[in-house]
């Protein structure tokens, strides 16, 4: 049996979320418009009769503004020494920059074989696609180079299948139908997060972090969750919470849906919004919120 561990990195918002989410053929890494929406390090599970691919979608790298960004970096970076496959994916509908030469002289410098993936492919004609693929493989050394749209699932079977032939024999880490090593606890507050990041817009998504405060099995198997949102000023407060709370409810509500699919019963969800100024800054907080690496 093969098995292995594969990074997905790229820049924020190149899609390596729904990417993870495609292969998966599940939510495990929470999606949105907004950049820098993966904060934290996920882990994904592919088993298959011949292989078990371990994918850990990591945040965008960056250039931080904050102690938070830079823990987001520092766990896309180091995650690269740690696996036997790295996808560098790009989003092809945006410009080449300096973001994106950053991280090709990073991967210059490391020896694990480097699949470039070209996403969104969905939006392109088929003789763009081929220019893309000549302009992106003349600026560094790829081992392979693989056009998708992982919104559309597009060519992501080819993807999985030349995956496998790079990957070493092993042990299966996991069991069959494991799908992520993220405790229940952790992808519940991410569902919430995610709703207020497509609820919201300007400054709010980045400012806000969601912990877990309760969550217990009561009467009729009904699972009680009580959740808080954490925002930096009142202000963000307020608009979290919405005109006589309308957004709150509509966070809650739709948040409920998700996690109620995800454990398979009926869910009673409270969410509190609190003020907790410039957190993103403070290590103290950043490590009570479950962001714990040494900065």
């Amino acid at each position: 049996m093969k098995s292995g561990f594969v990074a997905i990195i790229g820049r924020p918002n190149a899609g390596k979320s729904t990417l993870l989410n495609s292969i998966l053929d599940r939510k495990i890494a929470i999606i949105s418009d907004k950049p820098q929406t993966t904060r934290n390090r996920i882990t994904g599970i592919l088993t298959q009769e011949e292989a078990q691919i371990i994918f850990l979608d990591t945040p965008g790298i960056h250039k931080p503004k904050h102690r938070l960004g830079q823990f987001m970096v520092d766990i896309a970076q180091n995650t690269l020494e740690e696996v036997d496959i790295i996808y560098y994916m790009v989003d092809t509908s945006s410009s080449f920059g300096a973001g994106e030469q950053y991280i090709i002289d990073k991967l210059a410098k490391i020896k694990t074989p480097v699949f470039l993936i070209l996403n969104k492919t969905d939006l392109f004609r088929p003789e763009q696609i081929l220019e893309n693929i000549s302009s992106w493989q003349s600026r560094g050394h790829f081992a392979e180079v693989f056009p998708i749209s992982a919104l559309q699932g597009d060519n992501i079977a080819r993807l999985i299948n030349k995956t496998k032939e790079y990957l070493p024999e092993g042990p299966k880490y996991y069991p069959d139908d494991a799908v992520t090593d993220q405790p229940e606890q952790v992808v519940i507050t991410e569902l919430i997060r995610e709703k207020i990041l497509r609820s919201t817009r300007e400054e709010i998504p980045h400012s806000v972090a969601v912990i877990l405060d309760m969550m217990e099995k009561r009467r009729n198997d009904t699972i009680y969750i009580g959740a808080t949102i954490f925002v930096e000023r009142d202000s963000q407060k307020g608009i979290v919470i919405g005109k006589k709370g309308e957004l709150l409810k509509k966070i809650g509500s739709e948040a409920r849906k998700d996690i109620e699919f995800l454990l398979g019963n009926k869910v009673f969800l409270e969410l509190w919004v609190k003020v907790k100024e410039d957190w993103r800054n403070k290590d103290n907080v950043l490590r009570n919120l479950g962001y714990q690496k040494e900065l």
